[in-house]
């Protein structure tokens, strides 16, 4: 029986391809959630009741919603394929999962833009207003390029617990690192000394991905920290 080192070892290939699947679910989910998020966001700050309300409502619910639930919600609502008559194409499960994580994700953002957008003076809206600016050309041209800076060090925060969330995709049978060790250590009959080791590497490959991004967030919070 080899010993628990040269069966990681051997496993590793497999381990890693799994990870960087976890990668790319991580991205796409941060795309959707940050693109939806901000105008959510920006929804927040309207001047319409109807869409603040309803936008103050969609990002609470989803804040405050538990990701596990929201991804069983996506993965077990949506349908697995789609009948257009002529041709049925499926849904697959990973699209799913980046949906699910996506929510979560959709409604910190959503804060996240709101929380900065009020930081700022409200001499940059009366600025504006004296300079003939329509609230529009105030949002895109004065607060939101004041607001990247403020919205990094959160968005980046925000990024590093999403990455490490994605190891739930694995309770819906998403094959990411998680589902294959998984399936590794069965391969292996069930050794019960292969677990720390597998789950170890696992761990380690997620704080070498993650820890760089969260001393890098750190590093941008001192930078943009707003000065009184």
């Amino acid at each position: 029986q080899a010993s628990a080192l040269a069966t990681l070892v051997k496993w590793i290939p497999l381990l890693l391809s799994g990870f960087i699947f976890n990668i790319v679910i991580s991205f796409c989910a941060m795309a959707l959630g940050t693109f939806v998020g901000t105008i959510l966001g920006l929804g927040q700050i309207s001047l319409m009741p109807v869409v603040k309300g309803s936008s103050w409502f969609v990002t609470q619910f989803f804040r405050n919603a538990p990701w596990l639930v929201l991804l069983f919600f996506a993965m077990f609502l949506l349908p697995f394929e789609f009948d257009l008559g002529f041709v049925v194409i499926p849904f697959p499960d990973w699209v799913k999962a980046i949906i699910g994580l996506s929510l979560p994700v959709m409604a910190n953002v959503s804060e996240v833009v709101r929380g900065a957008i009020a930081s700022l003076p409200s001499g940059q809206w009366e600025a504006a207003e004296s300079l003939a600016y329509t609230r529009r050309q105030t949002l895109w041209l004065i607060i939101l390029p004041q607001c990247v800076k403020r919205m990094l060090p959160p968005w980046m925060n925000l990024y590093s617990i999403l990455t490490m969330a994605t190891v739930l995709a694995s309770v819906v049978g998403v094959s990411e690192v998680m589902t294959l060790t998984g399936e590794a250590l069965a391969a292996e009959g069930g050794r019960t000394d292969l677990l720390a080791p597998f789950y170890s590497f696992v761990l380690l490959i997620f704080f070498l991905y993650c820890y760089p991004i969260a001393r890098y967030t750190v590093y941008l919070e001192k930078k943009f920290a707003v000065k009184n």
